[in-house]
């Protein structure tokens, strides 16, 4: 009885700590699906961009603020209500 209380209770793996742990491994298998869905969102938008030029002259510039030679880029910031 000793024994069972001590490996409950009192060890450094105790039923508090597994449960813990148990959250814990929950936790990061939601996050491993979400960062696998979003590397499909990604390829998917990759593929779409690769496949057409305007798409991506039309990235490059909003995303990287690039221009092409002779243009001026005006970046307009929204006002934030205080």
């Amino acid at each position: 009885m000793g024994f069972l209380v001590w490996m409950l209770v009192f060890d450094a793996n105790d039923l508090g700590k597994q449960f813990d742990i148990y959250q814990k491994w929950k936790e990061l298998r939601n996050e491993k699906q979400y960062y696998l869905d979003n590397i499909e969102v990604v390829k998917r938008e990759r593929a779409e961009l690769m496949s057409s030029p305007d798409l991506l002259e039309k990235f490059a510039r909003e995303k990287y603020l690039m221009k092409r030679p002779g243009e001026d880029v005006f970046v307009l910031v929204p006002a934030t209500a205080e």
